[in-house]
Formats: C-alpha cells, structure tokens, sequence
C-alpha cells in the first residue's frame, strides 16, 4: 500500500494507492472510523462496486448502507443534496458518524458537500473510481453543485478523512471517461511539473493499455502535484487557483453547451484556448502550443468542438465563481511547468480564442 501525507494542519489525511479494495478495512480503522456508515454513490457506479464495498465493510462489522442518486452532471444539484441529508436521517446517522463517496466527481462533489453541512457537518472519506476524480476532484476539499448552469456555484471547503484510490477501477471506465480524466492529469504536469508531462508523453501507450504499474506511478505523481499546492493555499486565496488552468473557458464551454461534452474534454479545449492567448501576447511559444496538442490528440482529446456562438460562451465566463472585482482572472502558460495569474485578458482576446478551438 503506497499513500501520500497532504499536511493540512488539524485537516491533514493521507491519500492511499491501491489496485484493490481490500485494504480499505484496515484504513478506516487507522483513521478511527465510526461504525456508522453512510455509501453515497450514483446509479451507475451502484452496480459496480457498491455492493462489494458494502459487503467488504459489513464483513468486518460496520454498519453500513447504500443511497444511490442519477448519475450524471445533471444531477449534481440542490434537490440531489436533500436526498442525500434524508438519507442520512433514514439510516440513522448521526454527528459522529461517516458518508463514504463512492464514484466520480459528481458523486465526491456532492457526497462532501452534504457531508459538509448534515448536522453543520461530518466525517467523510472519498473512494473515486473515474479518472477524473482520482487525479483532481477528490483531493483538496472543494465540494459544491451546479445552479442555473454555473458550475459548483454552491459548495464548501470540507476536507476528507481519507482519500482511497483503487486504480483497478479505470479498467471499468468507458474510454471517454478517461479521456476526461486525462485533462487534468495532463494540466497538473503543464503548470507544475515538467518532468510530469515528459512522463506522460513517453508512457502513453502504457497509460491508455491500463498497465497497473504505470497507472499507480501516473496517480502517486499526480496526486503529488495537486496536494503541493493545496498545502500551500487550502482555500484559494492564492497559488491555488493555478489549479484552473483551462477551466475559466472550458467551464463556460461545458455550461453553454449544456454539459454535451465532458468536464475533462472541456479543460482541453481551455488549455488550448489558454495557450493560444498566451502565445498572441508573446509570453509563450508556438511550439509549445503545437506539442501540448499534439499529446492531447495522444491521448485521445478532440483539438476543436463545434461550440455555440462566443457571445454566449462568454456570458457564461460572467458567471464565474472565480470572477473578482468584474474582472475574470485567467491562468495562462509561460512553459510546460510553469504558469501566471492574470485579470487582464481582454473581449477580444477571449473571443480569439473561443475562434481558435471552434469548429470551422
């Protein structure tokens, strides 16, 4: 059992890596779990692995039950939220007891934020099964949910007890999910971590065939960068919000075209969009854009999308959370592993880039 230590103070907890759930037992008994348990996950993840999850914590005496909700970004609202607290109610939890995300980043998202506010919160620990939300959502504490086609509008910072990641589980995962996933993954090497992104350039062919090996190097690393930076700024007032490299586009491009495409597709059209930016104000080179494309197509990642018009994608971007003072702030690129924080992109430098990653 490999884990990581993100040191958060009085909200430090490890990140476990494993290529099963067997060892799962013996972590909730390290960090005193209560025997109270709550499994939150959505519908198709239920079929999975709930059941073995269940199983295997029953089997060693904890009270445990499941609450599914409808999988989807759709889903990730208000009224999932109460159903999640009225599960809580009906099976009995109380201000000691624990809710267990089971899923991706919707259910981790949602699963916390109701961990967050049940009973002015409990205890929660994350179980991502997707990509997405191994290498990104389930580490940091941010949880939330979409309102009136913004995205995670509402949420609160509530850490995790545990992170637990079983990298077996991507070999159940529909190959556009892992598509998505890789967004992330290949963003955290882009603003932090050159020899990251080598590693992810010279091992894709062992990434995309699921070799466990590599896929648990892939999540130890990745994870690594991420817990880095949270360390440094838990609640974004600062460094943090690097971690939103492609999402001030690729936010507005998921919410303006009605979440079609995903959250992780989405991020690669930003982190073009980002580049492309960057490189017309002369802060970054061509050469760099054309080999971040060029993995991203590696990895499976359309370069342009049949997008809306830019008006609308940019009144979504007015609707950002990371708005401040009116102004939108952007993260964009110097060089692989290396970006800045600026609020002074303009209309038209933004609708240049909308062009840039539409389909002609």
């Amino acid at each position: 059992m490999d884990r990581l230590f993100v040191d958060l103070g009085n909200n430090s907890y490890d990140i476990c890596f494993s290529d099963s759930f067997g060892s799962l037992p013996d972590e909730l008994k390290k960090i005193n779990a209560p025997k109270k348990l709550l499994i939150v996950t959505d519908s198709n993840v239920k079929g999975l692995y709930a059941g073995e999850v269940e199983n295997l914590l029953r089997g060693v005496g904890y009270d445990c039950s499941v609450y599914a909700f409808p999988a989807g970004e759709q889903n990730k609202n208000m009224e999932a939220i109460l159903g999640i607290c009225g599960a809580c109610i009906e099976n009995g939890l109380d201000r000691k007891s624990m809710i267990i995300a089971l899923g991706g980043g919707v259910a981790g998202d949602m699963a916390g934020f109701a961990a967050a506010i049940y009973m002015r919160g409990i205890r929660f620990v994350q179980i991502p099964t997707t990509l997405l939300s191994q290498s990104d959502s389930s580490v940091g504490g941010k949880t939330g949910v979409d309102l009136m086609g913004s995205k995670n509008i509402l949420g609160a910072f509530h850490q995790p007890s545990l992170v637990y990641i079983n990298v077996s589980t991507l070999k159940t995962l529909p190959e556009r999910e892992f598509v998505s996933g890789m967004g992330e993954v290949i963003k955290h090497g882009i603003i932090r971590d050159a020899e990251f992104y080598r590693f992810l350039k010279e091992n894709s062919d062992k990434v995309r065939s699921l070799d466990t090996e590599v896929l648990m190097e892939m999540a130890k690393r990745n994870c690594g960068i991420k817990a880095a930076v949270v360390e440094c700024d838990e609640k974004e007032n600062g460094l943090r919000a690097i971690l939103n490299f492609g999402h001030t586009a690729g936010h507005a491009v998921e919410s303006a075209l009605g979440f079609e495409l995903t959250h992780g597709e989405c991020v690669g059209l930003g982190m073009e969009a980002a580049f492309y930016i960057a490189v017309k104000r002369g802060t970054a080179d061509a050469e760099t854009l054309r080999d971040v494309e060029a993995v991203l197509a590696e990895y499976g990642f359309a370069l342009k999308a049949k997008l809306p018009p830019a008006e609308k994608i940019y009144s979504f971007m007015q609707k950002d959370k990371k708005k401040s003072e009116g102004k939108l702030k952007f993260v964009l690129p110097v060089r692989i592993g290396e970006v800045m924080q600026t609020s002074d992109v303009s209309e038209a430098e933004i609708f240049g880039a909308i062009e840039y990653i539409s389909e002609q």
